[in-house]
């Protein structure tokens, strides 16, 4: 059952900065555009994400659990040293899920309407940008043994851990790749000939997580990073980021010619590889703190909390996972389902 446990894990892992990220990433968008195509693209977003975007952040609330459930060592490690971010990206997803409902059912239009604008876009871009600097702290090197907790300072225990450069420029990493993964996504949703801005900003936004990915492993291979050195140094990450770049063609091609179907494929697709290189190089051994690295295999539960779990995620995933098939395929955003899918 142990291995239904990490399937579930990485599986809502995967479809969280899938479709967690694109759902992020709209607002992204819409921050940076023009005020005309802000306008665009908030009737767009609403449109597509209204009746998903609650469904979207499932796949965390799962994360968590199964975190907390079955290993409960990285959890314990998360919610002490990172209570600071994770709470930033709690107050980052209520605020943001309470300006998307306001800006549109707000029963008096006026100024407030500018404020809840505001709200979702800025929250947009911070959620994900402090969702990535987590991340960047728990493979950073400089986490603190939590039991030693009390002979530290505020700074060693709370701050030092995910406020560092490396972590940051994950951070801005996991935005892009938000802003990334809308854009693509808004190409087909998009109506009235307006594909041509996603075509744009997807382009763009190719380019500059493909440069925030190299400054990142830049600075933590020249910074002393171990996860980024044993990264460079896995020849199974080598071939996957490999890979990944050669794919890059045929998704700039199946962007520029506005194919609903293959561009979302192909980043979808990028997302795995990238996210396959980076657990290749060092799992299990994903946490990485001061006094060396934290096996996710050997601090589980025990079997029996194991086999429960395992029991619960199958039951759990057959209910799920159809309902949520249905969801996106009822307000057409499984294109593959589409006919003439790819506009002429």
């Amino acid at each position: 059952m142990l291995y239904v446990v990490l399937f579930f894990l990485i599986f809502s892992l995967y479809l969280y900065v899938v479709l967690g990220g694109a759902d992020y990433g709209a607002g992204i968008i819409e921050l940076f555009s023009s005020e005309e195509n802000q306008k665009i693209t908030k009737k767009t977003v609403y449109r597509v994400m209204g009746p998903v975007w609650e469904a979207n952040h499932i796949w965390i609330i799962i994360l968590i659990v199964i975190l907390w459930i079955a290993f409960p060592v990285y959890y314990n490690i998360m919610v002490v040293s990172l209570h600071i971010p994770l709470t930033i990206v709690l107050l980052g997803v209520t605020l943001r899920g309470v300006a998307f409902v306001f800006r549109h059912y707000d029963a008096v239009i006026d100024n407030s309407q500018k404020l809840y604008d505001t709200m979702f876009k800025v929250s947009s871009l911070i959620t994900p940008i402090f969702l990535g600097i987590v991340f960047g702290a728990l493979i950073s090197g400089k986490i603190k043994n939590v039991d030693d907790i009390n002979t530290l300072t505020f700074y060693e225990a709370f701050i030092r851990p995910w406020f560092n450069v490396f972590s940051v420029l994950i951070g801005l990493f996991f935005a892009a790749l938000c802003a990334f993964l809308s854009s693509v996504l808004l190409i087909g949703e998009s109506d009235d000939g307006n594909e041509k801005i996603y075509i744009r900003k997807s382009i763009i936004a190719t380019i500059v997580v493909f440069l925030a990915g190299m400054l990142t492993l830049g600075y933590g291979f020249v910074s002393g990073n171990i996860f980024v050195q044993n990264f460079v140094k896995d020849p199974l990450a080598i071939i996957l980021v490999a890979f990944s770049g050669i794919l890059l063609f045929p998704l700039w091609k199946t962007i520029k010619n506005g194919n609903k179907v293959w561009s979302r494929f192909f980043a979808g697709f990028q997302v795995f590889l990238i996210l396959l290189a980076a657990l290749a190089s060092h799992f299990p051994n994903v946490v990485i703190t001061e006094t060396g690295a934290i096996s996710l295999i050997e601090n589980i539960a025990p079997d029996a909390v194991i086999n429960s779990l395992g029991i619960t995620l199958i039951i759990g995933g057959t209910v799920i996972l159809p309902g949520l098939f249905h969801l996106l395929k009822s307000f057409k955003m499984i294109k593959i389902l589409e006919q003439n899918s790819t506009p002429n």
